[in-house]
């Protein structure tokens, strides 16, 4: 070889290592910002819900929105992935909602407004940093590369410049969000977010992609499903305990969990929609709240015990479980698997009246024969305590008899067999 020929194969060889070397420097590390374009780095191909809360109502007293503020909503992951992207509604509002940016973060720790470094993620809509969201409308964001953990604390930031009118919410979180004046959709301190509130708004779900994000299951319910009476803050509803038994225990499918449940909730009447307790009946609501869910396999049912307290109060223990029948027809039609449950006991609740318990128990009767669901959790023999069967378990009952304790809601998730959510068991008792 010559050696001006073997300058030039060095020289090639020196500009072919130097143009590797620039695309490892450029290969995002699993924190790294999404490249300039706004494209996400690929990923696996199956979407799941890591996290929901369902609209349950509009803000009362509150006409106009949050113009000029930062709303930083606080939401616990039940499942981790390597993308995220979320969902804003405006499902009750009457004017269209403006929001100015958004953006996605990991919490620094449990409840805190403060970003974990290296994490903050400006979020688009159709590649544009705003986006109006009509009445009645819903958006869902284009994903961005985050490495999302199971298990944590995610900070999702909507600015709200103008007014935008009654604000859609769910009321009874039981967790701490935060408030802002000003375009604060950057701030990584937290310092800005001095208010703390215990509602989510506007914010109906996030979802995750990744190696291990195998699907979804949704829970959908009243109030003992959106978790009253649990402790705030720390994630004790039964979903959230039904999320760590699908992380943790061996052979449990990799889901996500959804808790889509509304405190006040109905089978087959809708609530009033400036009511905090009500919203949507589960019946309306089915195709919204669980069958068009990202990567949905499976639902488990806990609604009844409000049809009977409210008025006009459904008696009928055979319209009851008509209404449940078509919840599973529809979902079903859909591929996806209903395990539903049995009503929880009241006794000695304010609203405890002999004859509602008779309904109760028919229609319970009903579940455990098959003639309603057909996979069913037996959370009344779960919960009722077993010397005075028509009362809660007294180490089970949060106080007013009717919603169980934080250690009542793990005894529920403790009830699922977590075959049945594969379609691998038919009937649990």
């Amino acid at each position: 070889m010559s050696t001006r020929g073997g300058r030039t194969l060095f020289a090639a060889l020196a500009a072919l290592a130097t143009l590797v070397t620039a695309v490892l420097l450029l290969v995002p590390g699993e924190d790294a910002a999404p490249p300039a374009d706004g494209r996400p780095a690929p990923a696996a191909d199956r979407w799941a819900g890591t996290w929901s809360a369902a609209a349950a109502a509009l803000e009362p007293g509150n006409h106009d929105g949050y113009a000029g503020t930062s709303l930083r909503n606080v939401v616990h992951t039940s499942i981790g992935g390597t993308e995220a992207r979320i969902q804003l509604s405006n499902l009750l509002g009457t004017r269209p909602l403006t929001v100015g940016h958004a953006s996605l973060a990991r919490a620094a720790a449990p409840g805190t407004p403060a970003t974990a470094p290296g994490t903050l993620r400006g979020l688009t809509f159709s590649g544009r940093p705003a986006v109006t969201v009509p009445a009645g409308g819903t958006v869902t964001s284009d994903p961005v590369r985050l490495t999302v953990p199971p298990a944590a604390d995610l900070l999702v930031t909507t600015y709200i410049p103008v007014p935008s009118g009654p604000v859609t919410y769910h009321p009874h979180a039981r967790q701490t969000s935060y408030l802002a004046r000003g375009d604060r959709t950057t701030d990584t301190t937290g310092a800005a977010y001095r208010t703390k509130v215990t509602s989510w708004r506007y914010l109906t779900g996030v979802d995750v992609r990744g190696p291990h994000t195998d699907g979804t299951v949704v829970a959908i319910g009243d109030s003992i499903t959106d978790g009253n009476t649990s402790t705030p803050d720390a994630n004790h509803r039964w979903p959230d305990f039904l999320a760590a038994r699908l992380r943790t225990e061996p052979g449990a499918p990799r889901y996500g969990v959804l808790n889509q449940g509304i405190s006040g909730n109905r089978l087959l009447t809708d609530g009033n929609r400036w009511s905090v307790s009500g919203g949507p009946s589960v019946r309306s609501r089915l195709e919204r709240d669980v069958l068009s869910r990202a990567g949905v396999k499976s639902a488990v049912v806990e609604i009844g015990l409000n049809d009977l307290f409210k008025s006009p109060r459904q008696l009928d223990p055979e319209q009851l479980a008509d209404g449940m029948r078509e919840i599973v027809r529809r979902a079903r039609a859909r591929g996806i698997r209903v395990i539903g449950s049995t009503l929880t006991p009241f006794g000695g609740h304010r609203g405890y009246r002999p004859e509602l318990d008779a309904v109760r128990q028919a229609l319970n009767a009903k579940i455990r024969a098959g003639a309603v669901y057909g996979a069913y959790v037996d959370f009344d023999k779960a919960l009722r305590d077993p010397h005075d069967p028509l009362r809660l378990r007294p180490a089970y009952d949060s106080g007013d008899h009717l919603h169980p304790s934080d250690a009542g809601y793990r005894a529920m998730a403790g009830a699922v067999d977590l075959r049945q959510l594969t379609g691998a068991a038919a009937t649990a008792s």
